[in-house]
């Protein structure tokens, strides 16, 4: 395999920025948000969320950190694979980009959720929350398809971690348009989310762990 156009350490901060995005994106709706919500019903949600103030809070805060994260992540990736293809690599950037800040925007809704004390209109934001996560996952899932064939092509990572890129982007791409265009069907793709989350974690790893035996940069 060639050498990694980036230092080790470059190496070891995008799989830390990209181990901060998993943690915090899947704690944050897994863990902390999600058992609060229950979008059938406004009052229930109303009423766990207002047992259960501070969690929500630390949810907006966890998604914050996971957006400033991946932003930094989109930069990584771009110096690493520019080489590869600086269009490319400059359109996944992009892509990226946009995914990070659609996100981060649309967790006001999630506080304007906390601010407003009719119930049926606090679901409605968080609903809305849910809608703008979405659309910035399309365009993440443009960046996956980028990524992914900027890291088949590299030279210097495994393929068989950009082909399971590539399925994320898939995967992104069809369960964010349903909730769009056949929302009654959006829950049927929720177990293919599963695929992204073990290619994204293994690339993770990559990046933390593997670079540094014999292939990764010249320096650090």
């Amino acid at each position: 395999m060639k050498t990694l156009p980036v230092t080790l350490a470059q190496a070891r901060f995008a799989g830390l920025c990209y181990l901060i995005i998993i943690f915090c994106g899947v704690g944050s709706e897994v863990s902390l948000r999600g058992p609060l919500i229950d979008l059938s019903s406004a009052e229930v949600t109303a009423r766990a969320i207002g047992a259960e103030t501070m969690r929500f809070r630390l949810s907006i805060l966890a998604d914050v950190i996971m957006a400033v994260a991946d932003a930094a992540l989109a930069i990584l990736l771009f110096l690493m694979f520019r080489s590869v293809s600086a269009g490319l690599a400059l359109s996944a950037l992009v892509f990226r980009l946009l995914q990070s800040g659609l996100i981060a925007a649309g967790l006001l809704n999630l506080q304007a959720a906390l601010l407003v004390t009719d119930a049926d209109l606090a679901l409605s934001f968080i609903t809305l929350h849910a809608y703008g996560y979405d659309l910035g996952l399309i365009f993440f899932g443009v960046n996956c398809l980028l990524t992914a064939h900027l890291m088949i092509n590299s030279g210097f990572v495994p393929r068989l971690l950009g082909i399971g890129i590539g399925v994320s982007g898939l995967v992104y791409l069809t369960g964010s348009t349903l909730r769009f265009a056949a929302p009654d069907l959006h829950s049927f793709a929720a177990p293919a989310y599963l695929l992204p989350l073990i290619a994204e974690t293994a690339f993770c790893l990559w990046l933390l762990i593997l670079p540094g035996y014999g292939r990764g940069p010249a320096t650090a």
